[in-house]
């Protein structure tokens, strides 16, 4: 057998988890080398782990998260609002697949964006496409597609992914214009994506922040009909990092 030969081939092919698997293999003793069938089990297994690893890279790179943040990083106590159990019913994605939202809020600091930044790169590892927008790159974005004719394009990019997370919502004034394309954007996810928002400002509050009656019932009723809700406490993470 021209072992060279077959690991060429797998490169050709473009089975790269294959191809790594097979070359390890190779350099075990013949006496440790497994069986045919044990092997054909081994480089399938290679070689799934390895699209899932490219898979996840690629939905990495889309969702332009802003940290990346791991789950088994976040400070989980119960003081702060968020226990190990909550984290864990999150961290399976059932939520996603239930098109379930997750609503954080909390004073500055104390860890709204990197929890949800990662959940986001948990999605993504699960195989769920994900959106990230800072709420101000989010109205930029709006404005720009607007302008270059991309806006029903762009409307139906954040349809089409199981995860769009909203970030520092309430920190500017929505025009009549972005109030009603968050309202198209959680019309068209309704039942069919997740939506994580982060907000200084209590969920009770964002009524009276939208400020136009129909549109502010509209908006949260479809944000919080099926939500998640978790309040983080305590004092600001980058001063005690600081300190």
């Amino acid at each position: 057998m021209n072992t060279n030969k077959t690991w060429e081939e797998l490169r050709e092919l473009k089975l790269q988890g294959m191809a790594s698997r097979y070359s390890a293999i190779l350099e075990q003793p013949l006496h440790q080398q497994p069986e045919a069938h044990t092997m054909v089990a081994m480089l399938t297994e290679a070689e799934s782990e390895q699209r899932v690893q490219q898979r996840t890279q690629m939905y990495l790179k889309l969702a332009k998260l802003r940290y990346s943040a791991h789950v088994e990083q976040v400070n989980c106590k119960p003081e702060r609002g968020l226990t190990s159990e909550q984290l864990i019913r999150l961290s399976d994605c059932s939520f996603i697949e239930k098109s379930e939202n997750v609503l954080i809020t909390g004073a500055t600091g104390c860890g709204k964006s990197y929890l949800a930044c990662a959940l986001g790169r948990q999605a993504c590892v699960k195989g769920h496409k994900v959106l990230y927008y800072p709420i101000n790159r989010f109205i930029e974005q709006l404005a720009l597609a607007r302008l270059d004719g991309s806006y029903l394009k762009w409307l139906n990019q954040i349809a089409r992914v199981k995860l769009l997370i909203l970030d520092d919502f309430g920190l500017q004034p929505l025009s009549h214009d972005i109030k009603m394309a968050l309202l198209q954007i959680l019309e068209d996810r309704y039942a069919s994506g997740s939506t994580i928002i982060t907000a200084q400002m209590p969920v009770g509050n964002w009524h009276d922040y939208i400020n136009d009656p129909s549109l502010a019932d509209a908006i949260c009723d479809r944000l919080t009909a099926n939500a998640h809700r978790i309040n983080l406490e305590g004092a600001s993470l980058r001063k005690i990092k600081n300190s």
